[in-house]
C-alpha cells in the first residue's frame, strides 16, 4: 500500500513532537522525528533508510502515535526490578565525568597538543617499523594474508627467532 499517510497532528502535537525530536534518548528522538518527517510527506521507506530501521517500524511508530499521541512515542520503563546496577554505575561515573581532566605534574588538561617523549618515540617506532626490520633482518617469502610475518620485532621477538635459527 503506497500513497500518503493518514497521520495528522494539531499545532500543539507538532511543538511537542520537536521537543520530544531534541530529547536525550535516541529512541524517543528517533521516533519523533520519523512522525514529523511523516508529517512533512516523506515515505516510510525514504524514512527507514534515514533511521536505519525497517519500514515496519516506522509504520509501528505511526501506527502508536495516531491510536496513542506523543505518549506511545516516548520511552517506557522495562518491567520487573529497577536496574540497580546502572544506577550505581551512574552515581560512580557521573562525579568523574564532570570534573575537569589535568596532568598532576603539568597542571595542563588533556589534548593541550603536546605529546610526551614516549609517545613521539612509539609512534616513530610502529611508522618505521616495517622499514627497520626489512633492513635488519631479511624477511623470508610469506603467504598473502600474512604481511607482519616473521620480521617485525614489536613484540614478536619468539618468531624472530624462529625465523633467524
Amino acid at each position: 500500500m503506497s500513497g500518503k499517510s493518514p497521520v495528522s497532528a494539531s499545532e500543539e502535537q507538532r511543538s511537542a513532537l520537536t521537543a520530544l525530536a531534541g530529547s536525550r534518548d535516541r529512541g524517543e528522538a528517533d521516533r519523533a522525528r520519523a512522525i514529523l518527517l511523516t508529517l512533512s510527506g516523506w515515505t516510510s521507506p525514504r524514512i527507514a533508510e534515514a533511521f536505519s530501521v525497517r519500514e515496519d517500524t516506522v509504520r509501528l511508530w505511526r501506527s502508536d502515535f495516531s491510536r496513542g499521541g506523543l505518549d506511545a512515542l516516548k520511552a517506557s520503563v522495562a518491567p520487573g526490578p529497577p536496574p540497580v546496577k546502572s544506577e550505581t554505575a551512574l552515581r560512580v561515573v557521573t562525579p568523574l565525568l564532570e570534573e575537569p581532566v589535568a596532568n598532576p605534574r603539568t597542571g595542563r588538561s588533556r589534548g593541550c597538543g603536546r605529546r610526551s617523549r614516549r609517545a613521539r618515540e612509539s609512534a616513530s617506532a610502529a611508522r618505521n617499523c616495517p622499514r627497520r626490520c626489512e633492513k635488519k633482518v631479511p624477511l623470508p617469502t610469506a603467504a598473502a594474508h600474512s604481511e607482519r610475518a616473521a620480521g617485525c620485532q614489536r613484540g614478536r621477538s619468539d618468531r624472530l627467532a624462529s625465523t633467524v635459527a
